[in-house]
């Protein structure tokens, strides 16, 4: 009778312990995919929020990047039609000016200081005599030979070079001359010294400027495009104008 009665205490001990310790163990379990559930439920909505408007912001900022670039295309391009030789002008000043004062900083030493006076210059050129000009020449051979197939385009560029190049560059030449104080007869010598020169040179730069610029660009946006162009350009002649007058004989 003792010896049953330890061996069924024993049994029930060992039972007991075994059910404790299994609550305890699924208890335990439990608790731990709790935390893991409410760690995650924490955890992606915080990533979700933080990362969305992060994304809204991204989206609205290009998007408001976009709607200003577009803005300002549509505010130039209603410029050029209601006021088509200021806006010229203006575009044509901004982009000599820019020009003058990269030439000044490529060829300048490190104790020199930019010629302010010298870029005003550049500058009245493009506003007082470049856009006009640009805007007239520019629809007029629009008017006279509107098509832009490769023989019309040819002609163009043929007429521009030989007939526009040689006038504008002359003017550039005298106007900036005269306002460096030269007179008639040393603007002449240096017409003389400098303008074939710089039209043979602007053979390897123009032809292919004015091949594109007639062969593709509507007729209202050819004078900004020749501009353009003309930064490289204006950089060199910036330069040559810069250069001492000749002494007249």
């Amino acid at each position: 009778m003792g010896i049953d009665l330890l061996a069924k205490l024993g049994k029930h001990s060992i039972v007991h312990h075994s059910q404790r310790h299994f609550v305890s163990h699924y208890q335990q379990c439990r608790a731990y995919s709790a935390r893991s559930m409410n760690t995650a439920a924490t955890k992606v909505p915080k990533t979700h929020f933080l990362s969305f408007p992060t994304f809204l912001r991204k989206s609205v900022s290009s998007s408001e990047c976009a709607n200003t670039k577009m803005g300002y295309l549509a505010w130039y391009l209603g410029a050029l039609e209601s006021r088509p030789i200021i806006t010229k002008s203006i575009s044509s000043a901004i982009i000599y000016a820019v020009a003058d004062v990269t030439s000044q900083m490529v060829i300048m030493s490190p104790s020199d200081s930019l010629d302010i006076v010298r870029t005003l210059r550049m500058a009245g050129f493009g506003l007082i005599i470049l856009g006009t000009t640009q805007h007239l020449w520019f629809n007029y051979m629009g008017r006279v030979l509107p098509k832009r197939d490769v023989v019309s385009t040819l002609k163009k560029l043929l007429i521009g070079q030989f007939a526009y190049g040689a006038l504008i560059n002359s003017a550039f030449f005298s106007f900036n001359a005269a306002l460096q104080g030269e007179n008639g007869e040393e603007i002449a010598v240096r017409l003389k010294r400098d303008l074939l020169p710089t039209m043979i040179k602007g053979l390897m730069h123009w032809p292919v400027c004015d091949f594109l610029t007639y062969k593709v660009i509507p007729v209202h946006l050819q004078s900004l495009i020749n501009s353009s162009f003309s930064y490289a350009w204006t950089i060199y002649l910036t330069y040559v104008t810069s250069l001492k007058k000749v002494a007249s004989d």
